[in-house]
């Protein structure tokens, strides 16, 4: 006998209109990662210093260092990266520092720029957008590149959006913006600090004639207030939805968060437990929303006699970040880039060949030792992906070992963008 439903289309027009507003938020809050290339650090430089050069006379210095010290492969090897891997990433991390040794650059007019008065900083504002734009022109600007301004706490509001409105408008100016221009607010406290944002840059593009959600930007998270607020809710879990779209990032802020919970400054880290709660925290706020994540730095730079523990202590840093799902992280000198790639890079590699054969596995529909479920292939494209875009892994690597081509990896990696993209 033919069992027929016994709901309605009345029942299903119910229910559909009751569930209407949940689908609105999952289409307008969880939007999914848009598949582009996140940088895996952000280099920071006080603004008065950036010229065309800076991003190549750092790749160079790193090199120098390296070499000085035994070079890439010794430090691999400090590391703790047998000969083989070591031989699979050294020269892809010595193409990288000659080729782009910076991926993303951030121009500092707070902490690295302080106070100078009005009419210096007016001058440097004007100065480094138009330095910007010779880069972006020349070839030799990092992808991604922009500002952090002064935050928006009372002292420093006004100084901090004059800023952030000459450098955009004299961008503006000159013609397009950078394809990967990034604005910072620093020292967020509260969501209508966020807001607040959202307005300045709003108008920004209607005065410039700029696209709507043309200007996006990071939030550092550098408070406890913006972590767990007087009310006792969690004001970063409401930023993407306030501002729809207009986040693309969550840095968190190393230093200032653990000096906010008096952290005695010997035991400040990034892996210090009120860090990881915090980024904890930030990772459920953000997950699904298309927001990345960034973590801090470390302040033990690689120099002096000290050089060979700073590196070791900065690899493993990295690598951890990594594991946790931090797929971006600071980095304050030259000397912290060959460990940067070079441990990125061991991640990538190392993590390879399972992830390749797991999903050759699934797309090819063949029973392994591990059955992955469409959520975790999506994983395993996305973890290969990115190691594709920061250059750890190559995209003929990945064509032999899965048979996907590139195109189709991001695919697999971020389904929901390749069916709207298909439409």
């Amino acid at each position: 006998m033919a069992i027929t439903p016994s709901l309605d289309p009345a029942d299903l027009k119910f229910i559909d209109e009751s569930l209407a507003g949940t689908d609105q938020l999952l289409e307008r809050g969880y939007p999914g990662d848009d598949g582009s290339r996140q940088p895996i650090h952000t280099v920071y430089v006080a603004a008065d210093r950036f010229n065309t050069g800076v991003a190549q006379q750092w790749g160079a210095d790193a090199q120098a260092t390296a070499d000085a010290h035994g070079g890439l492969d010794r430090l691999a090897s400090l590391l703790g990266f047998d000969d083989e891997l070591a031989g699979q990433i050294t020269s892809r991390v010595a193409s990288k520092l000659a080729s782009e040794p910076i991926e993303d650059l951030r121009l500092d007019f707070e902490d690295g720029f302080g106070d100078r008065g009005d009419a210096v900083e007016d001058a440097a504002a004007v100065a480094a957008a138009e330095q910007v734009s010779l880069a972006v022109a020349a070839g030799t600007a990092p992808p991604f590149i922009g500002i952090r301004f002064k935050c928006f706490e009372a002292p420093t509001r006004d100084r901090g959006l004059r800023t952030l409105d000459l450098f955009v408008s004299t961008l503006a100016n000159a013609g397009e913006l950078p394809e990967g221009l990034v604005l910072t607010l620093p020292k967020v406290t509260t969501v209508a600090q966020v807001k607040a944002m959202d307005f300045a840059v709003g108008r920004l593009e209607q005065i410039h004639g700029l696209p709507a959600g043309r200007l996006r930007f990071e939030v550092q998270v550098e408070t406890p207030q913006l972590i767990l607020g007087p009310e006792g809710t969690s004001p970063v879990a409401q930023l993407p939805h306030v501002v729809p779209g207009r986040i693309s990032a969550l840095h968190y802020g190393t230093y200032d968060y653990s000096a906010s919970l008096q952290i005695s400054a010997e035991y400040q880290s990034m892996e210090h437990p009120v860090a990881d709660f915090a980024k904890e925290v930030m990772q459920l706020a953000v997950a699904g929303t298309g927001i990345r994540l960034s973590d801090g730095s470390t302040n033990v730079i690689p120099l002096g006699d000290g050089i060979e523990d700073a590196w070791k202590l900065h690899g493993r840093l990295v690598r951890r970040s990594l594991e946790r799902g931090y797929y971006q992280g600071w980095d304050l000198h030259q000397a912290q880039l060959p460990t940067r790639y070079l441990a990125t890079y061991a991640f990538y590699r190392q993590g390879l060949p399972a992830a390749a054969a797991r999903l050759s596995n699934y797309v090819a529909r063949v029973e392994g030792s591990v059955m992955d479920e469409p959520a975790t292939a999506r994983a395993l494209a996305a973890f290969v992906l990115r190691g594709v875009q920061c250059g750890a892994v190559g995209t003929d690597e990945v064509h032999t070992l899965t048979g996907l081509g590139y195109q189709e990896l991001a695919a697999l990696a971020h389904p929901r963008l390749a069916h709207s993209t298909s439409k």
